[in-house]
């Protein structure tokens, strides 16, 4: 058996969690933020059978797809050393969404 840690965007979970209910996986959500971006992000913890791993990951790849977002980042030395406003950050783009996935081994699943 397998511990599986899945830490996806929060506009993924919907989509995710639906497809992996379907296929009679169920999840346990925490919530968590990202430490870049600081955006929410939720971890989903399922306990799988080493045969199901495999497609767990598909189901993961296909339902949390990584994508190009634009966001507003203020240049530190202007921003610390001569206090301008944010109309002055620059637009950058950068991928986000995709999966971040831990697999530890687990010994057994106890549910009472």
């Amino acid at each position: 058996m397998k511990l599986l840690l899945a830490i996806i965007q929060e506009d993924d979970y919907d989509a995710v969690v639906g497809a992996l209910n379907r296929e009679h996986f169920f999840v346990t959500r925490l919530s968590s933020s990202g430490g870049f971006l600081r955006r929410k992000n939720i971890t989903i913890m399922l306990g799988v059978e080493d045969d199901e791993h495999e497609k767990v990951v598909k189901i993961l790849r296909d339902n949390a797809s990584k994508r190009r977002q634009t966001i507003r980042c203020m240049p530190v030395s202007l921003a610390s050393s001569h206090g301008l406003e944010a109309s002055a950050a620059i637009p950058v783009e950068i991928d986000v969404g995709g999966v971040t996935l831990f697999t530890l081994p687990l010994d057994s699943i106890e549910k009472f």
